[in-house]
């Protein structure tokens, strides 16, 4: 897999283990998860931007050792793309470039809409286990 990938038919069987993101252009949250229990638990969301975002993955990523990452995207109500759709996207091509794990988008339409009203404390690191945890319903 050269780059993101849309379909979880793509995922491999013996990919187990995701971190899951919840891209955003000043705070990026955070969730771990696995394939046996569908389940995700979210972590510390990382407040950085540019490359220090990039070294706090990093740290993450060697912490949690995924198979892969899921980066949710964006989009308005009726479907169609935004400037944080692009943006949410470039997102997971830099992540595939930098750590050259495969990256699965997943849409995320109302996952922070979702996260406050169950009374998350971390919108953003709630979200991301939301999208995580509806990326992982869809694997075989």
């Amino acid at each position: 897999m050269s780059g993101p990938a849309a379909s979880t038919a793509d995922v491999p069987a013996r990919f187990q283990s995701f971190l899951a993101f919840d891209f955003g252009t000043r705070r990026v949250g955070t969730a771990t998860g696995n394939r046996l229990l569908r389940s995700a638990t979210p972590q510390p969301t990382i407040a950085a931007q540019g490359d220090a975002r990039f070294a706090q993955i990093e740290a993450r990523i060697r912490e949690w050792q995924p198979d892969a990452l899921v980066v949710g995207v964006p989009f308005h109500p009726d479907g169609a793309e935004h400037e944080n759709t692009r943006a949410a996207r470039r997102f997971a091509r830099q992540l595939h470039g930098r750590f050259g794990l495969p990256v699965y988008e997943v849409d995320e339409r109302y996952s922070t809409t979702e996260a406050l009203a169950g009374g998350a404390k971390d919108a953003d690191a709630a979200s991301a286990c939301i999208i995580l945890e509806q990326f992982l319903r869809t694997l075989p």
